[in-house]
Protein backbone atom coordinates (compact mmCIF):
# COMPACT_ATOMS: atom_id res chain seq x y z
CA UNK A 1 0.00 0.00 0.00
CA UNK A 2 1.30 3.47 -0.92
CA UNK A 3 2.53 5.54 1.98
CA UNK A 4 0.11 8.48 1.49
CA UNK A 5 -2.93 6.22 1.35
CA UNK A 6 -1.78 4.21 4.35
CA UNK A 7 -1.15 7.40 6.32
CA UNK A 8 -4.71 8.59 5.66
CA UNK A 9 -6.12 5.24 6.81
CA UNK A 10 -3.93 5.29 9.93
CA UNK A 11 -5.17 8.80 10.78
CA UNK A 12 -8.82 7.83 10.21
CA UNK A 13 -8.47 4.75 12.38
CA UNK A 14 -6.84 6.90 15.09
CA UNK A 15 -9.79 9.32 15.02
CA UNK A 16 -12.24 6.42 15.36
CA UNK A 17 -10.19 5.06 18.26
CA UNK A 18 -10.34 8.41 20.06
CA UNK A 19 -14.11 8.71 19.48
CA UNK A 20 -14.67 5.25 20.92
CA UNK A 21 -12.40 5.79 23.92
CA UNK A 22 -13.78 9.25 24.78
CA UNK A 23 -17.36 7.93 24.57
CA UNK A 24 -16.46 4.90 26.65
CA UNK A 25 -14.86 7.18 29.25
CA UNK A 26 -18.10 9.18 29.46
CA UNK A 27 -20.15 5.97 29.86
CA UNK A 28 -17.87 4.75 32.63
CA UNK A 29 -18.21 8.14 34.33
CA UNK A 30 -21.98 7.60 34.41
CA UNK A 31 -21.56 4.12 35.87
CA UNK A 32 -19.15 5.27 38.57
CA UNK A 33 -21.26 8.30 39.56
CA UNK A 34 -24.79 6.91 39.44
CA UNK A 35 -24.57 3.10 39.63
CA UNK A 36 -21.57 2.69 41.92
CA UNK A 37 -22.61 5.90 43.72
CA UNK A 38 -19.10 7.29 44.21
CA UNK A 39 -18.52 9.46 46.22
CA UNK A 40 -22.14 9.31 47.53
CA UNK A 41 -25.57 8.27 46.21
CA UNK A 42 -27.15 10.79 43.84
CA UNK A 43 -30.54 12.20 44.77
CA UNK A 44 -31.90 12.05 41.23
CA UNK A 45 -30.68 9.18 39.05
CA UNK A 46 -31.31 9.88 35.37
CA UNK A 47 -31.37 7.12 32.77
CA UNK A 48 -28.25 6.90 30.63
CA UNK A 49 -30.32 7.38 27.48
CA UNK A 50 -30.97 10.95 28.64
CA UNK A 51 -27.24 11.63 28.50
CA UNK A 52 -26.77 10.72 24.83
CA UNK A 53 -26.80 14.35 23.61
CA UNK A 54 -24.20 15.28 26.23
CA UNK A 55 -22.10 12.26 25.36
CA UNK A 56 -22.08 13.32 21.71
CA UNK A 57 -21.09 16.90 22.52
CA UNK A 58 -18.39 15.76 24.97
CA UNK A 59 -16.86 13.29 22.50
CA UNK A 60 -17.00 15.68 19.54
CA UNK A 61 -15.44 18.51 21.59
CA UNK A 62 -12.47 16.36 22.59
CA UNK A 63 -11.85 15.10 19.04
CA UNK A 64 -12.06 18.64 17.60
CA UNK A 65 -9.57 19.93 20.19
CA UNK A 66 -7.31 16.97 19.34
CA UNK A 67 -7.41 18.07 15.69
CA UNK A 68 -6.48 21.67 16.50
CA UNK A 69 -3.70 20.41 18.81
CA UNK A 70 -2.13 18.45 15.93
CA UNK A 71 -2.67 15.06 17.58
CA UNK A 72 -3.64 13.49 14.24
CA UNK A 73 -0.38 14.39 12.53
CA UNK A 74 1.40 11.09 11.89
CA UNK A 75 3.86 9.65 12.53
CA UNK A 76 4.26 10.74 16.17
CA UNK A 77 7.58 9.69 17.65
CA UNK A 78 7.33 10.59 21.33
CA UNK A 79 4.75 8.95 23.59
CA UNK A 80 5.62 11.40 26.36
CA UNK A 81 4.81 14.41 24.16
CA UNK A 82 1.67 12.64 22.98
CA UNK A 83 0.47 12.02 26.54
CA UNK A 84 1.08 15.65 27.42
CA UNK A 85 -0.99 16.67 24.40
CA UNK A 86 -3.77 14.25 25.40
CA UNK A 87 -3.84 15.58 28.96
CA UNK A 88 -4.07 19.22 27.88
CA UNK A 89 -6.51 18.56 25.03
CA UNK A 90 -8.85 16.39 27.11
CA UNK A 91 -8.94 19.10 29.78
CA UNK A 92 -9.76 21.81 27.24
CA UNK A 93 -12.18 19.53 25.36
CA UNK A 94 -14.08 18.72 28.56
CA UNK A 95 -14.56 22.42 29.37
CA UNK A 96 -15.61 23.15 25.78
CA UNK A 97 -18.11 20.29 25.98
CA UNK A 98 -19.57 21.65 29.23
CA UNK A 99 -19.91 25.13 27.72
CA UNK A 100 -21.56 23.87 24.51
CA UNK A 101 -23.89 21.55 26.44
CA UNK A 102 -24.90 24.35 28.80
CA UNK A 103 -25.69 26.71 25.91
CA UNK A 104 -27.34 24.29 23.50
CA UNK A 105 -28.80 21.35 25.40
CA UNK A 106 -30.58 23.05 28.26
CA UNK A 107 -34.18 22.82 27.15
CA UNK A 108 -33.09 20.98 23.96
CA UNK A 109 -34.97 17.86 24.94
CA UNK A 110 -33.88 17.34 28.51
CA UNK A 111 -33.08 19.34 31.58
CA UNK A 112 -30.14 17.17 32.57
CA UNK A 113 -26.94 18.86 33.74
CA UNK A 114 -23.50 17.52 34.51
CA UNK A 115 -22.86 16.64 38.11
CA UNK A 116 -19.50 17.93 39.34
CA UNK A 117 -18.28 14.40 40.11
CA UNK A 118 -19.29 13.19 36.66
CA UNK A 119 -17.34 16.02 35.03
CA UNK A 120 -14.20 14.83 36.81
CA UNK A 121 -14.87 11.17 35.99
CA UNK A 122 -15.57 11.93 32.32
CA UNK A 123 -12.36 13.94 32.06
CA UNK A 124 -10.31 11.28 33.82
CA UNK A 125 -11.87 8.52 31.73
CA UNK A 126 -11.08 10.41 28.52
CA UNK A 127 -7.44 10.92 29.52
CA UNK A 128 -6.84 7.31 30.60
CA UNK A 129 -8.81 5.53 27.87
CA UNK A 130 -7.65 7.67 24.94
CA UNK A 131 -4.06 7.13 26.12
CA UNK A 132 -4.59 3.36 26.29
CA UNK A 133 -6.42 3.41 22.97
CA UNK A 134 -3.57 5.27 21.31
CA UNK A 135 -1.02 2.85 22.75
CA UNK A 136 -2.99 -0.05 21.25
CA UNK A 137 -3.35 1.89 18.00
CA UNK A 138 0.40 2.57 17.93
CA UNK A 139 1.18 -1.10 18.57
CA UNK A 140 -1.10 -2.18 15.73
CA UNK A 141 0.29 0.49 13.40
CA UNK A 142 3.86 -0.66 14.08
CA UNK A 143 2.87 -4.27 13.37
CA UNK A 144 1.34 -3.21 10.04
CA UNK A 145 4.43 -1.16 9.18
CA UNK A 146 6.70 -4.10 9.98
CA UNK A 147 4.58 -6.23 7.67
CA UNK A 148 5.11 -3.74 4.83
CA UNK A 149 2.01 -1.54 5.03
CA UNK A 150 2.62 2.21 5.04
CA UNK A 151 6.40 2.11 4.79
CA UNK A 152 8.32 5.08 3.39
CA UNK A 153 10.91 4.78 0.64
CA UNK A 154 13.81 6.98 1.74
CA UNK A 155 16.81 8.31 -0.15
CA UNK A 156 19.71 9.46 2.01
CA UNK A 157 21.94 12.22 0.61
CA UNK A 158 25.46 11.88 1.99
CA UNK A 159 27.96 9.15 2.81
CA UNK A 160 29.96 10.77 5.62
CA UNK A 161 29.79 10.49 9.40
CA UNK A 162 26.43 12.26 9.73
CA UNK A 163 24.84 10.09 7.04
CA UNK A 164 26.26 6.94 8.66
CA UNK A 165 24.76 7.92 12.02
CA UNK A 166 21.31 8.46 10.50
CA UNK A 167 21.57 5.29 8.40
CA UNK A 168 22.53 3.25 11.45
CA UNK A 169 19.56 4.65 13.38
CA UNK A 170 17.18 3.70 10.57
CA UNK A 171 18.62 0.21 10.16
CA UNK A 172 18.39 -0.43 13.90
CA UNK A 173 14.80 0.88 14.16
CA UNK A 174 12.57 -1.01 11.70
CA UNK A 175 9.46 0.26 13.52
CA UNK A 176 10.18 3.74 12.13
CA UNK A 177 8.85 2.45 8.81
CA UNK A 178 11.78 3.57 6.63
CA UNK A 179 13.00 1.54 3.67
CA UNK A 180 16.37 2.89 2.53
CA UNK A 181 16.43 2.68 -1.27
CA UNK A 182 20.02 3.90 -1.42
CA UNK A 183 22.48 6.70 -0.76
CA UNK A 184 23.58 9.65 -2.87
CA UNK A 185 27.18 10.78 -2.75
CA UNK A 186 28.06 14.46 -2.69
CA UNK A 187 31.47 13.73 -4.18
CA UNK A 188 33.32 13.36 -0.88
CA UNK A 189 33.84 9.63 -1.44
CA UNK A 190 33.94 6.96 -4.12
CA UNK A 191 32.31 4.30 -1.92
CA UNK A 192 30.03 1.78 -3.60
CA UNK A 193 28.08 1.04 -0.42
CA UNK A 194 27.78 2.15 3.21
CA UNK A 195 26.73 -0.32 5.94
CA UNK A 196 25.49 -2.63 3.22
CA UNK A 197 23.36 0.04 1.49
CA UNK A 198 24.20 0.83 -2.14
CA UNK A 199 25.42 4.28 -3.24
CA UNK A 200 23.21 4.94 -6.28
CA UNK A 201 25.04 7.95 -7.67
CA UNK A 202 26.06 11.53 -6.93
CA UNK A 203 24.02 14.64 -6.29
CA UNK A 204 23.98 15.64 -9.97
CA UNK A 205 21.51 12.76 -10.49
CA UNK A 206 19.38 13.48 -7.40
CA UNK A 207 16.23 14.57 -9.24
CA UNK A 208 16.43 11.57 -11.57
CA UNK A 209 16.92 9.16 -8.64
CA UNK A 210 13.95 10.62 -6.75
CA UNK A 211 11.67 9.97 -9.71
CA UNK A 212 13.10 6.58 -10.73
CA UNK A 213 13.17 5.11 -7.22
CA UNK A 214 9.65 6.39 -6.37
CA UNK A 215 11.01 8.05 -3.24
CA UNK A 216 8.64 9.25 -0.48
CA UNK A 217 11.25 11.07 1.60
CA UNK A 218 14.73 12.54 1.12
CA UNK A 219 17.05 13.07 4.07
CA UNK A 220 19.93 15.46 3.42
CA UNK A 221 22.79 14.57 5.76
CA UNK A 222 25.86 16.35 4.41
CA UNK A 223 28.96 17.57 6.28
CA UNK A 224 28.62 20.84 8.21
CA UNK A 225 30.96 22.65 5.83
CA UNK A 226 28.45 22.19 3.00
CA UNK A 227 27.27 25.61 1.82
CA UNK A 228 23.67 26.68 2.24
CA UNK A 229 23.52 27.38 -1.48
CA UNK A 230 24.30 23.73 -2.23
CA UNK A 231 21.64 22.53 0.20
CA UNK A 232 19.07 24.86 -1.37
CA UNK A 233 19.98 23.48 -4.80
CA UNK A 234 19.50 19.92 -3.54
CA UNK A 235 16.09 20.84 -2.13
CA UNK A 236 15.05 22.30 -5.46
CA UNK A 237 16.14 19.08 -7.21
CA UNK A 238 13.96 17.04 -4.83
CA UNK A 239 10.92 19.18 -5.53
CA UNK A 240 10.41 17.53 -8.91
CA UNK A 241 8.25 14.96 -7.14
CA UNK A 242 5.94 14.99 -4.11
CA UNK A 243 8.47 14.04 -1.50
CA UNK A 244 9.11 15.02 2.10
CA UNK A 245 12.50 16.71 2.49
CA UNK A 246 14.40 16.65 5.77
CA UNK A 247 17.75 18.32 6.44
CA UNK A 248 20.04 17.37 9.32
CA UNK A 249 20.83 20.71 11.01
CA UNK A 250 24.35 22.04 11.27
CA UNK A 251 25.82 23.38 14.49
CA UNK A 252 24.84 27.00 13.77
CA UNK A 253 21.18 26.10 13.20
CA UNK A 254 21.05 24.25 16.51
CA UNK A 255 22.73 27.08 18.39
CA UNK A 256 20.42 29.63 16.82
CA UNK A 257 17.47 27.86 18.35
CA UNK A 258 14.37 29.94 19.03
CA UNK A 259 14.54 33.53 17.76
CA UNK A 260 12.51 36.36 19.28
CA UNK A 261 12.10 40.04 18.45
CA UNK A 262 12.41 42.51 21.29
CA UNK A 263 13.24 46.17 21.67
CA UNK A 264 15.58 48.47 23.54
CA UNK A 265 14.22 51.98 23.99
CA UNK A 266 12.15 51.60 20.83
CA UNK A 267 15.02 50.08 18.82
CA UNK A 268 14.07 46.58 17.53
CA UNK A 269 16.58 43.84 18.35
CA UNK A 270 16.68 40.22 17.25
CA UNK A 271 17.40 37.90 20.18
CA UNK A 272 19.06 34.74 18.88
CA UNK A 273 20.35 33.31 22.14
CA UNK A 274 18.59 33.78 25.49
CA UNK A 275 19.44 30.65 27.38
CA UNK A 276 20.21 31.61 30.95
CA UNK A 277 17.73 30.21 33.47
CA UNK A 278 16.60 32.98 35.79
CA UNK A 279 13.78 33.67 38.21
CA UNK A 280 11.05 31.08 38.44
CA UNK A 281 12.76 28.81 35.90
CA UNK A 282 15.83 28.36 38.05
CA UNK A 283 13.68 27.94 41.19
CA UNK A 284 11.40 25.37 39.56
CA UNK A 285 14.29 23.34 38.16
CA UNK A 286 16.09 23.39 41.51
CA UNK A 287 12.92 22.30 43.32
CA UNK A 288 12.54 19.37 40.93
CA UNK A 289 16.20 18.45 41.47
CA UNK A 290 15.81 18.41 45.26
CA UNK A 291 12.61 16.35 45.20
CA UNK A 292 13.92 13.95 42.55
CA UNK A 293 17.30 13.39 44.21
CA UNK A 294 15.68 12.80 47.64
CA UNK A 295 13.28 10.25 46.13
CA UNK A 296 16.18 8.56 44.30
CA UNK A 297 18.39 8.38 47.39
CA UNK A 298 15.59 7.08 49.63
CA UNK A 299 14.31 4.37 47.31
CA UNK A 300 17.71 3.32 45.96
CA UNK A 301 19.63 3.36 49.25
CA UNK A 302 19.28 -0.43 49.86
CA UNK A 303 20.65 -1.12 46.36
CA UNK A 304 23.48 1.38 46.84
CA UNK A 305 24.54 -0.18 50.15
CA UNK A 306 24.55 -3.63 48.55
CA UNK A 307 26.65 -2.39 45.60
CA UNK A 308 29.14 -0.73 47.97
CA UNK A 309 29.50 -4.02 49.85
CA UNK A 310 30.20 -5.99 46.65
CA UNK A 311 32.82 -3.45 45.56
CA UNK A 312 34.64 -3.73 48.88
CA UNK A 313 34.54 -7.53 48.79
CA UNK A 314 35.92 -7.81 45.24
CA UNK A 315 38.90 -5.45 45.27
CA UNK A 316 40.86 -3.30 47.72
CA UNK A 317 40.07 0.40 47.85
CA UNK A 318 37.08 2.59 48.57
CA UNK A 319 33.56 1.92 47.34
CA UNK A 320 33.27 5.44 45.91
CA UNK A 321 35.38 7.21 43.33
CA UNK A 322 35.53 11.00 43.36
CA UNK A 323 36.60 12.67 40.13
CA UNK A 324 36.96 16.33 39.21
CA UNK A 325 34.46 17.40 36.56
CA UNK A 326 33.53 20.75 35.06
CA UNK A 327 30.02 22.09 35.55
CA UNK A 328 28.07 25.34 35.61
CA UNK A 329 30.03 28.41 34.40
CA UNK A 330 33.14 26.26 33.90
CA UNK A 331 33.58 25.64 37.63
CA UNK A 332 35.00 22.32 38.78
CA UNK A 333 33.25 20.11 41.31
CA UNK A 334 33.89 16.63 42.80
CA UNK A 335 31.60 14.13 41.04
CA UNK A 336 30.83 10.96 43.01
CA UNK A 337 30.59 7.54 41.38
CA UNK A 338 30.80 3.95 42.50
CA UNK A 339 34.31 2.69 41.79
CA UNK A 340 34.11 0.45 38.72
CA UNK A 341 37.87 0.03 38.10
CA UNK A 342 40.89 -1.05 40.02
CA UNK A 343 42.14 1.50 42.54
CA UNK A 344 45.36 1.97 40.49
CA UNK A 345 43.55 2.38 37.14
CA UNK A 346 44.94 5.89 36.53
CA UNK A 347 48.46 5.50 37.82
CA UNK A 348 49.68 6.37 34.30
CA UNK A 349 47.36 9.35 33.98
CA UNK A 350 43.74 9.89 32.93
CA UNK A 351 42.43 7.82 30.06
CA UNK A 352 39.18 7.65 28.09
CA UNK A 353 37.07 4.68 29.16
CA UNK A 354 35.85 2.16 26.61
CA UNK A 355 33.12 -0.49 26.62
CA UNK A 356 35.66 -3.32 27.13
CA UNK A 357 38.14 -1.42 29.35
CA UNK A 358 40.58 -3.96 30.88
CA UNK A 359 40.89 -1.83 34.03
CA UNK A 360 37.32 -2.65 35.08
CA UNK A 361 36.49 -5.02 37.90
CA UNK A 362 33.84 -7.69 37.41
CA UNK A 363 31.26 -5.81 39.46
CA UNK A 364 32.45 -2.65 37.69
CA UNK A 365 31.63 -4.11 34.27
CA UNK A 366 28.11 -4.90 35.46
CA UNK A 367 27.67 -1.45 37.00
CA UNK A 368 28.80 0.36 33.86
CA UNK A 369 26.51 -1.77 31.70
CA UNK A 370 23.51 -1.00 33.91
CA UNK A 371 24.61 2.56 34.82
CA UNK A 372 24.49 1.71 38.53
CA UNK A 373 27.88 3.39 38.98
CA UNK A 374 26.15 6.75 38.37
CA UNK A 375 23.70 6.44 41.30
CA UNK A 376 25.84 8.32 43.88
CA UNK A 377 25.50 11.40 41.68
CA UNK A 378 22.08 11.90 43.28
CA UNK A 379 24.19 13.33 46.12
CA UNK A 380 25.76 15.82 43.69
CA UNK A 381 22.26 16.79 42.57
CA UNK A 382 21.03 17.22 46.14
CA UNK A 383 23.90 19.51 47.17
CA UNK A 384 23.53 21.58 44.00
CA UNK A 385 26.64 20.65 42.02
CA UNK A 386 24.55 18.92 39.35
CA UNK A 387 20.99 18.75 38.06
CA UNK A 388 18.85 15.72 37.25
CA UNK A 389 18.93 16.76 33.56
CA UNK A 390 21.66 18.63 31.73
CA UNK A 391 24.82 18.15 29.65
CA UNK A 392 26.99 15.37 31.04
CA UNK A 393 30.10 16.82 32.75
CA UNK A 394 33.60 16.17 31.39
CA UNK A 395 36.98 16.23 33.08
CA UNK A 396 38.81 19.59 32.84
CA UNK A 397 41.67 18.04 30.85
CA UNK A 398 39.23 16.96 28.12
CA UNK A 399 37.30 20.23 28.25
CA UNK A 400 40.52 22.08 27.39
CA UNK A 401 40.95 19.84 24.34
CA UNK A 402 37.35 20.07 23.13
CA UNK A 403 36.99 23.83 23.53
CA UNK A 404 39.78 24.34 20.96
CA UNK A 405 38.32 22.05 18.29
CA UNK A 406 34.52 22.20 18.74
CA UNK A 407 32.76 25.53 18.06
CA UNK A 408 30.92 26.98 21.06
CA UNK A 409 31.68 23.91 23.14
CA UNK A 410 31.84 25.96 26.34
CA UNK A 411 28.19 26.97 25.89
CA UNK A 412 27.38 23.59 27.42
CA UNK A 413 28.50 25.07 30.74
CA UNK A 414 25.81 27.76 30.75
CA UNK A 415 23.68 25.21 32.63
CA UNK A 416 24.39 22.72 35.38
CA UNK A 417 25.75 19.34 34.41
CA UNK A 418 23.14 16.58 34.50
CA UNK A 419 22.73 13.03 35.72
CA UNK A 420 21.15 12.35 32.33
CA UNK A 421 20.64 14.51 29.27
CA UNK A 422 19.15 14.93 25.82
CA UNK A 423 22.26 13.50 24.16
CA UNK A 424 22.22 10.43 26.41
CA UNK A 425 18.58 9.50 25.75
CA UNK A 426 19.33 9.78 22.03
CA UNK A 427 22.09 7.16 22.29
CA UNK A 428 25.13 9.46 22.59
CA UNK A 429 26.99 8.39 25.70
CA UNK A 430 30.37 6.90 26.49
CA UNK A 431 32.76 6.56 23.55
CA UNK A 432 30.68 8.54 21.01
CA UNK A 433 31.20 11.70 18.96
CA UNK A 434 31.78 14.76 21.16
CA UNK A 435 30.68 17.01 18.29
CA UNK A 436 27.34 15.22 18.03
CA UNK A 437 26.89 15.28 21.79
CA UNK A 438 27.56 19.02 21.79
CA UNK A 439 24.86 19.55 19.18
CA UNK A 440 22.28 17.76 21.31
CA UNK A 441 23.41 19.59 24.47
CA UNK A 442 23.11 22.98 22.78
CA UNK A 443 19.66 22.10 21.47
CA UNK A 444 18.60 21.15 25.01
CA UNK A 445 19.90 24.41 26.46
CA UNK A 446 18.18 26.48 23.78
CA UNK A 447 14.85 24.64 24.16
CA UNK A 448 14.83 23.99 27.90
CA UNK A 449 11.52 23.59 29.72
CA UNK A 450 10.31 21.62 32.73
CA UNK A 451 8.27 19.53 30.32
CA UNK A 452 11.44 18.65 28.38
CA UNK A 453 13.22 17.71 31.62
CA UNK A 454 10.36 15.41 32.62
CA UNK A 455 10.39 13.89 29.15
CA UNK A 456 14.12 13.15 29.38
CA UNK A 457 13.77 11.63 32.86
CA UNK A 458 10.91 9.37 31.74
CA UNK A 459 12.79 8.32 28.60
CA UNK A 460 15.87 7.55 30.69
CA UNK A 461 13.86 5.30 33.02
CA UNK A 462 12.10 3.56 30.12
CA UNK A 463 15.36 2.96 28.27
CA UNK A 464 17.01 1.55 31.38
CA UNK A 465 14.08 -0.84 31.87
CA UNK A 466 14.00 -1.81 28.20
CA UNK A 467 17.73 -2.29 27.70
CA UNK A 468 20.41 -1.96 30.40
CA UNK A 469 22.83 -0.39 27.95
CA UNK A 470 20.31 1.80 26.15
CA UNK A 471 20.89 5.22 27.54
Amino acid sequence: MKYDKALRLFALFLILTDVLMAALGFALAYVVRFQLAIPDPAQDVVAFSEYWPMLSVHTLSIVVVFMFAGLYVLPRTSRIDEFYGILVSCTLGTFVGIAVASLSLRGFSIGVEYSRAMIVYAWLGAVILTTLGRLANSWLRKRLIRSGIGRRRVLLVGTGAIARMILQKILWSPALGYDIVGLVSSGETELKEVLGVEVLGDTTRLGELVERQRVDEVIIALPEETSHQEILWLISECERGRVTIRVYPDLFQIMAGPVSIGEMGGLPLLTVRDIAQTGWRRTAKRAMDIVGSLIGLIFLSPLMMLVALFIKLESPGGAFYVQERMGLDGRSFPMIKFRSMRSDAEKSGPGWTTSDDPRRTRIGAFMRKTNIDELPQFINVLVGDMSLVGPRPERPVYVEQFRRSIPRYMERHREKAGLTGWAQVNGLRGDTSITDRTKYDLWYIENWSLRLDIKIIVRTILQLLHSPNAY
